[in-house]
């Protein structure tokens, strides 16, 4: 069963490897020196911050464990960080708008640095306070870099059709390389060379730390809102003005929040799911399989933002396969019949399953760069950031709502409903290509009865 493994990666990595190295003219865009400068500093900058956070990843259950705490108080933890970035990170978030985008960036360097300072503590608390400050950075993460992207992208006078090539380049790298290079860093780090669990984290905060001399360094401020005022309330109220008012911006924020929901649920289920008679399965191979199948799916997105299709169009398509792909542990579980051993190697069940999430994950990839360039286009700049936090608030609570209840449901009504959150963003995918089709032929109607008003007196 190990070489079912391998093929996978080997096979995911060949096609990876074909489509980077077999990009024509029309997959690539010309552009200038000074973007391609601009560009790699992005992308630099945020691998070296998704660097940050994938190190953490594998070993922060395990390290709680190691502490001598129990899944109960593991679960406490990571609803606390769920909850901090749903009330705290969402504060301060909207205050990037006002007080600054670089500003926001260096805080979620200073932030998730302190974080990972608190691990080395075996106190309850302690890990309590590191894991409310880790939420904070989450919401910084996923909204003031995007933020300061786009921002600092129309300021320069970029092609803003160049924007997709940032964004694919940032996910193609920071979700998938790093991610990969990451895990197998951590591994060794806390496996091979035996410095502990806690060794990982030490290495996330010296990423995070360089990361911060490059912003600091490098990084002109930019801000959202223009005005004086610095009342955050008034922000609030600006950002739930334009949710509510455009119709195109609520689907957005609906949309995200249940690809993302179902995302974050996938990360929780994946083991048991691959592993339900306690199979014995290589967890950090199988992670590093989903993180190179995440950059299959970003470099199809790059491919496809290059040849300028319809955003809107193929991620109906992108939903619909991944909820199918969700739907896989419910079928195999009433037409694959179950193992009874109990400690062996992963099932047939289990190997249909793994494929299916290999596929998820690629919806993954083109997920993340098509709806950063659909954001750059809907959301207003002036409350950018806020507006994208707002965005996290139901998936925040919805995954706290997970988390504690995850032991109430079995795996395959998890799944299920995963996958009908999955349809429901196709949908809604649906209605806002119509709403923004109609929304353009609006706009040229009034483009061209302005033109021809001067004709008539």
């Amino acid at each position: 069963m190990e070489v079912f493994y391998y093929v996978v990666f080997g096979a995911l990595a060949a096609v990876v490897a074909g489509l980077e190295l077999g990009k024509s003219g029309k997959d690539r865009v010309a552009t200038t020196s000074a973007f391609n400068s601009f560009k790699n500093n992005y992308v630099l900058v945020y691998s070296l911050m998704m660097s940050g956070d994938w190190l953490q990843g594998p070993y922060v259950y395990y390290l709680y464990s190691q502490y001598g705490f129990d899944k109960g108080d593991i679960g406490r933890l990571f609803i606390a960080g769920f909850g901090s970035s749903m009330l705290f990170g969402t504060i301060v978030g909207s205050l990037a708008d006002k007080q600054g985008r670089k500003r926001a960036c260096i805080t979620y360097c200073i932030s998730y640095i302190l974080s990972c300072i608190t691990k080395h503590s075996p106190e309850y608390k302690i890990l309590m306070i590191g894991r409310i400050l880790g939420g904070i950075a989450t919401s910084l993460l996923f909204s003031a870099f995007e933020s300061w992207l786009v921002a600092e992208h129309n300021k320069r006078g970029f092609d803003p059709q160049w924007l997709s090539i940032t964004f694919s380049k940032a996910i193609f790298l920071g979700n998938g390389l790093v991610a990969i290079v990451s895990g197998l860093f951590a591994n060794l780090l806390a496996e091979n060379l035996g410095f502990g669990p806690v060794a990982p984290f030490d290495a996330a905060a010296c990423f995070l730390a360089i990361g911060m001399a490059i912003i600091m360094s490098s990084w002109s401020e930019n801000y959202g809102d223009p005005s004086e005022s610095k009342d955050l309330m008034a922000q609030f109220k600006v950002a739930a003005k334009a949710i509510a008012s455009d119709e195109k911006i609520a689907l957005l924020g609906a949309i995200q929040s249940l690809f993302e929901g179902s995302m974050y649920t996938f990360v929780f289920l994946w083991t048991p799911a691959l592993s339900p008679n306690e199979e014995d399965i290589p967890h950090g191979f199988i992670f590093a399989t989903f993180m190179l199948s995440s950059m299959l799916g970003s470099s199809i997105a790059s491919r496809l933002l290059a040849r300028k299709l319809k955003v809107e169009g193929y991620m109906q398509i992108v939903f619909s396969i991944s909820a199918v792909t969700l739907v896989l542990p419910v079928v195999t579980n009433f037409l694959v019949p179950p193992s009874s051993v109990k400690g062996g190697s992963m099932s047939f069940g289990g190997c249909l399953q793994l494929l299916g999430f290999c596929t998820f994950e690629a919806c993954v990839g083109i997920f993340w760069p098509s709806i950063m360039k659909m954001r750059s286009q809907y959301i207003p700049e002036e409350a950018r950031s806020t507006i994208m936090n707002f965005f996290r608030i139901p998936l925040n609570l919805f995954v706290c709502v997970v988390l504690y209840n995850v032991n109430a449901f079995p795996i395959t009504v998890m799944f299920g409903m995963c996958s009908i959150f999955l349809f429901m963003a196709a949908i809604l995918q649906r209605r806002l290509m119509v709403v923004s089709d109609l929304h353009k032929s609006s706009t040229k109607a009034q483009e061209m009865i302005g033109e021809d008003e001067p004709l008539n007196p």
